[in-house]
């Protein structure tokens, strides 16, 4: 049974020397001898194989190759090393073994760690996945050389487990004593060691079934190939597949070819399309989401017991996008969690005795809900968003969709959803959602076809298909998700410089944005302008320069940047509450007449009762005439008030600070005598001028409390103060 295993040395030198005529072409191409004679000048010990070339040369041995890696690369290897002694015999003696790295077209053998099954075992694989863990760089022992000082002896121990190539495991047993019980000393410099490290791949979140958790394999690396790849990075790993006793899960020895790292209502529908337009992308939601899945865990090695990192969505969408859906389901400890990674794009963790960085120079795109479930158009809205203002300022643009009711909005959108669910592409099940873009997975460590591809044009707008687009939708042109793809790809490789014009125009508006708020009182901003917000300004101004292929940033690109601000910045709180009113503008100008009639017989009731809401719709109102309330307050029975007041009354009413200071001690005694949260407004005037040498008029009653209004103070509201 064992002969059908284990190549005899018959089988094995014919093997050899199968590989060694094929490492030998220079009657062919001389690909591979240039290769050696490369190896050898850069100092180098692994040769990369083309697989393709093998199975054009030699069929049967490739298809071996593939099928019993683990005899066949013994012999390969061995080949490589009498095939670099032939051209140089002193470096062959540099190294002890010579490896191979294998790269091409691996067909059925190109695998995922979800397909990674167990009839691939002792087989040649190409593991496609995105790297999750890696642990530390460690020592193994190889061979270990003992001194010993009684009998002035050298003893020599090899050492061999379950991932070498050759000979069977080896016991573990560190030799301490001689055969005679002398003691032994290492001489560690006569030692060799290797480096160990071992990696754990994630199936690909895009190819992952949906409800299902992505599958992960553990691979192993030595020697050069350590330390090559960091979490985060997406990989083809090319090795041999191997179960190891005693472990939970099967192990890819990747010790053969170096890794490729490469570069929803409707909100939900919009992460889809930006998942399958960006090159890297991760999704999320925020009810599955918490912080250190977010950023980093620091987990338990289950070998060794020491502590490591975990990469969380951030850290794997590095140089790509991740897109939060319900971002507003997340807890605030959760979301604080991510401060860090949208201003400084990285990932910090100082816990468990590990203190590390990780890069995470990554875009978030996050959709949330209002606070209310529906957005109310008669609050601010900061109150309908409801984040924390720390984390609203990390955001560059925030837009606010509102569902209008449009009917021939409403119409369009209908049809679409109609001919959705009337489409159904060839061979896709019932209940799948549409697939926005998709791709042939290529079975091979390199696309054959990408030089063809390249110069092939990509083809601009989609085909216009009646079921799938509309009958009324001929003239309008659909950019195709390709040519989307391509276009964002060499936009990005543009890097253009800011002029001198642009600049001065950023730095002028941004200064107008600050100040914005106090210039108009009929819009509300939906968030912070901070110091951020000139940084978001100089990006979208770049991005808009990159969108037109310009090398310079010019002043246009600024003015678009500065509009886009404007309009997610400050939403107009007023004119939408105009609007809804419009039906009703005639009644109130009819009650108006009716009112002007009865002026004076209830000129004194009807101020009462009119409240400011009521009294802004009209035209001639102002909230610095206090010529009517004045007529309302009693008289207060001191000899200068009406003097002050007639000299005031006909200006507008300017508060100095010692006045409005002087006014708020007063007013705190007031609440402190009455032992209550809230005083009318009549026993607040007396009150405040009883025994005051400058009485406040009426005008300056209210200006004091509006000003405090303002600054979340006190409330004012049917002639009652309440203190807040």
């Amino acid at each position: 049974m064992a002969g059908t295993v284990v190549l005899d040395d018959v089988e094995l030198r014919e093997a050899q020397r199968d590989y060694l005529d094929f490492l030998d072409d220079e009657e062919d191409q001389g690909i591979y001898q240039s290769k050696v004679r490369e190896l050898i000048s850069d100092n180098q010990y692994r040769l990369i194989v083309n697989v393709n070339d093998l199975r054009r040369k030699n069929e049967k041995r490739a298809n071996r190759l593939l099928s019993n890696a683990f005899e066949e690369l013994v012999a390969f290897q061995r080949a490589l090393k009498d095939f670099v002694a032939s051209i140089d015999a002193t470096y062959a003696k540099q190294y002890e073994e010579f490896y191979i790295g294998l790269e091409g077209s691996f067909g059925s053998k190109h695998v995922s760690p979800r397909t990674l099954t167990s009839c691939f075992l002792s087989c040649v694989v190409c593991v496609e996945g995105i790297v999750t863990k890696c642990s530390l760089v460690r020592p193994k022992v190889v061979r270990s050389v003992h001194y010993c000082p009684a009998t002035k002896k050298t003893i020599e121990r090899r050492y061999s487990d379950l991932t070498n190539l050759v000979a069977f495991p080896s016991s573990s047993v560190y030799p301490t004593k001689d055969e005679e019980n002398n003691p032994l000393e290492t001489e560690y410099g006569l030692s060799v060691y290797k480096d160990h490290q071992i990696i754990t791949i994630q199936e690909m979140p895009e190819k992952a079934p949906a409800g299902q958790l992505p599958r992960s394999v553990d691979v192993i690396l030595d020697d050069d190939l350590v330390d090559r790849v960091k979490p985060g990075d997406r990989v083809q790993v090319v090795g041999t597949y191997r179960c190891l006793p005693g472990k939970k899960g099967g192990y890819t020895s990747g010790t053969f070819r170096y890794m490729l790292a490469s570069s929803a209502s409707l909100k939900s529908q919009l992460l889809r399309y930006v998942l399958c337009t960006a090159p890297r992308a991760i999704p999320t939601t925020g009810r599955g989401s918490s912080g250190v899945g977010l950023t980093a865990a620091v987990t338990t090695d289950q070998e060794t017991g020491e502590r490591r990192l975990e990469a969380g969505a951030m850290v794997l969408a590095d140089r790509g996008v991740v897109c939060i859906d319900e971002f507003d389901k997340m807890s605030d400890m959760d979301r604080t969690a991510i401060h860090e990674v949208m201003e400084q794009g990285r990932v910090t963790i100082a816990k468990a005795g590990i203190h590390a960085r990780l890069n995470a120079r990554c875009s978030v795109l996050a959709a949330a809900n209002p606070v209310y479930g529906r957005y109310d158009q008669y609050k601010t809205p900061m109150e309908n968003i409801g984040l924390q203002d720390s984390l609203l300022s990390r955001f560059d643009l925030l837009f606010i969709m509102l569902d209008q009711m449009d009917p021939e909005q409403d119409r369009e959108i209908s049809d679409h959803v109609l001919r959705m669910h009337r489409y159904r592409a060839p061979g896709e099940q019932d209940g799948d959602a549409m697939p926005l873009g998709s791709a042939v997975d290529i079975l091979a460590t390199d696309d054959p076809n990408f030089t063809s591809d390249d110069q092939q044009d990509t083809q601009i707008y989609e085909k216009h298909d009646n079921l799938l687009h509309g009958v009324k939708k001929k003239k309008e042109k659909m950019v195709s998700a390709a040519f989307m793809r391509k276009y964002i790809h060499v936009a990005k490789i543009i890097k253009p410089v800011l002029t001198q014009e642009s600049a001065a125009y950023i730095a002028e508006e941004y200064s107008r944005l600050r100040s914005q708020d106090s210039m108009s009182s009929d819009t509300a901003r939906t968030s912070p302008v901070t110091a951020r917000t000139l940084e978001t300004l100089i990006r979208l101004a770049t991005a808009h320069a990159k969108a037109r292929m310009s090398k310079t940033v010019d002043l246009q690109d600024a003015e678009e940047a500065v509009e886009l601000v404007q309009y997610a910045y400050f939403k107009k709180v007023l004119e939408k509450e105009k609007k809804r009113k419009k039906p009703s503008e005639d009644e109130s100008d009819a009650e108006d007449e009716v009112e002007k009639s009865q002026e004076d017989q209830e000129q004194k009731m009807k101020r009462r009762r009119t409240s400011p809401s009521d009294a802004k719709e009209g035209d001639s109102y102002d909230p610095y005439d206090f010529t009517n309330t004045e007529e309302e307050m009693p008289q207060v029975h001191t000899p200068k008030a009406t003097d002050s007041q007639e000299t005031k009354e006909s200006q507008k009413v300017e508060l100095s600070e010692s006045r409005l200071k002087a006014f708020k001690a007063a007013l705190l005694e007031v609440f402190q005598e009455a032992h209550a949260q809230s005083v009318g407004m009549n026993r607040l005037t007396e009150s405040v001028n009883r025994d005051n040498e400058e009485p406040f008029s009426a005008a300056e009653i209210q200006a004091a409390l509006s000003r405090m209004q303002d600054d979340n103070q006190v409330m004012v509201s049917e002639g009652i103060v309440f203190l807040i």
